[in-house]
């Protein structure tokens, strides 16, 4: 008989678990640490919604007018056919390592390294980004409350900044280190003031609006009404970005109550309120604004300019305390999908073993969070000093790292499942057809967005050697890692030579891929 403490004894790094787990390595995270409700708040934290809108909705008014509510639609229906692939991988293999774990299954450890590299590139940017809005953010709020504009304006001194940008990244990198228990714990706080606000929001904008601004109208909804293709493709770039960071419900599977099936329920459940806060609050803001939604002058940070019209001095000061707490959130909670990640390549020999770490009372890949955190310090740092330029740039190659990995994993899915493809319709849609349409929308994305790219005046207009920044950043860190998997190839030649270990749902297992 296997003692009581045997049984509570997580496996230890490398020992495989069994049943449906589908031959995942335990890697000794805190099991059965968050729910379906935390899982979906995870997910809708880990997105930003309130920061996510502030910064675009500006942008992509500028590039459809107002069918900015119908690009959001167009831009949601590629994410939720690749959540369904995510779900239906998660219930046959619920490892942390989500798009590396399941690529390598299904293409071989190559394209696995790579789609994790995606992931983890993406991550960085985006954790970079965050600190820099909420720092904004914060001197921003602080110059309000103290009704002092030499406060507001010490985000304009650049050592100023960076090193507020460093301590926010640390003090999230802190959090994220003590696990899944502090993590949900403020999340749930912070996701409930940014929905509330932004909610207060909505409903102030529409019973408000002044006598001049539009009706609204359904053709708003209408995707085929945007004035021209290029223009529904720039919009649609950034309504993808809108999205992305559901994925980390996945992502944290391996600490989730049924961590086959809950993860994929809680992706589905937040996608739903980020769909039903970003059309609410497009349609509130442009029936508001009208055209002026689009002005330049105020479209990369629309709340800031519609706070107070809207809600009123008093009320408008909330909406940058929802932006803050939207960019301190998703910062603290984009720490989870990279550290599980590398934590997962670790486990697998795919990166060096030293991050496979697990902290023994915590129950979080303590040294992958510091190194995610240290990594997201170096480059806001460098590309800050570097130039305000190059730092914009390689916030819009953002949207390729996004498609890239997202657009495997799609296909991933029909590829890993060929097997049950014709068990019924069921398994047919939704392990074969809604996960390649998905795969084919991004890479469609991904291929105009890379072609477009190629022009100087994409991004903020700079260029080297006559090809636009943003396609150098972009590229260049695909290539970098490449550079990078071919020393670890070196270094690590069983993960290569053997991928992950088997494991197939229903119990059929498939061997490992070789090179």
């Amino acid at each position: 008989m296997v003692d009581a403490a045997a049984r509570e004894r997580p496996p230890r790094g490398g020992e495989t678990t069994g049943g449906g787990a589908g031959g995942v390595r335990a890697k000794g995270l805190g099991r059965g640490s968050v729910g379906l409700l935390g899982s979906a708040v995870i997910g809708v934290s880990t997105v930003a919604p309130v920061y996510c809108l502030t910064s675009t909705l500006g942008p992509t008014a500028a590039q459809v007018g107002v069918r900015t509510p119908a690009v959001f639609l167009a831009g949601f229906l590629p994410m939720l056919l690749v959540a369904f692939a995510y779900r239906e991988l998660n219930r046959a293999v619920p490892d942390c390592g989500t798009s590396f774990t399941w690529s390598v299954r299904a293409f071989g450890p190559r394209v696995g390294w790579m789609c994790g590299w995606g992931l983890a590139v993406a991550t960085i940017i985006v954790l970079s980004n965050l600190a820099g809005v909420a720092t904004s953010f914060l001197y921003l709020l602080l110059g309000r409350l103290t009704g002092s504009e030499a406060v507001a304006a010490l985000d304009g001194d650049r050592t100023v900044h960076v090193v507020t940008c460093l301590a926010l990244i640390a003090a999230a990198t802190a959090v994220s280190y003590r696990g899944m228990t502090a993590t949900k714990g403020v999340q749930y706080a912070l996701v409930g003031l940014q929905l509330a606000v932004l909610a207060a929001f909505v409903a102030m904008a529409w019973t408000t609006s002044p006598p001049t601004a539009p009706g609204f109208s359904w053709s708003w909804l209408n995707p085929f009404a945007v004035p021209s293709f290029a223009s529904f493709t720039a919009g649609l770039s950034l309504s993808i970005f809108m999205f992305w960071g559901w994925d980390v419900c996945l992502t944290v599977n391996e600490e989730t109550e049924g961590s086959d099936r809950t993860p994929g329920r809680a992706a589905l459940l937040a996608l739903a309120v980020l769909i039903g806060s970003y059309l609410l609050t497009a349609v509130a803001a442009q029936r508001y604004a009208g055209a002026g939604l689009g002005d330049p002058r105020t479209a990369d940070n629309v709340f800031a300019a519609l706070a107070e019209p809207v809600m009123g001095r008093a009320l408008g000061a909330l909406l940058f305390v929802a932006v803050l707490a939207s960019a301190a959130a998703g910062l603290q909670t984009t720490f989870l999908p990279v550290a599980r990640t590398v934590l997962a390549m670790s486990t697998y020999g795919a990166l060096p073993r030293s991050f496979a770490a697990v902290h023994p009372r915590f129950r979080s890949p303590g040294r992958a969070t510091v190194a995610a955190g240290v990594a997201t310090g170096a480059f806001y740092a460098v590309m800050s000093l570097l130039s305000e330029h190059v730092l914009v740039d390689t916030i819009y190659a953002l949207g390729l790292m996004i498609c890239f990995y997202y657009a495997i994993t799609a296909f991933a899915c029909a590829r890993f499942f060929r097997a049950d493809l014709r068990r019924s319709p069921r398994d047919a849609l939704l392990k074969g057809v809604l996960p390649v349409l998905g795969g084919l929308a991004l890479t469609a994305v991904f291929a105009k967005t890379l072609y477009d790219m190629r022009d100087p005046a994409y991004g903020t207009g700079s260029s080297v050697l006559g090809v636009g920044s943003v396609l150098v950043i972009g590229a260049g860190l695909l290539l970098l890692g490449a550079v990078l998997m071919e020393v670890m190839r070196r270094r690590s030649p069983a993960f290569f030579r053997d991928g992950c270990p088997p494991g197939a749902p229903g119990g059929h297992s498939r061997p490992p891929h070789r090179v």
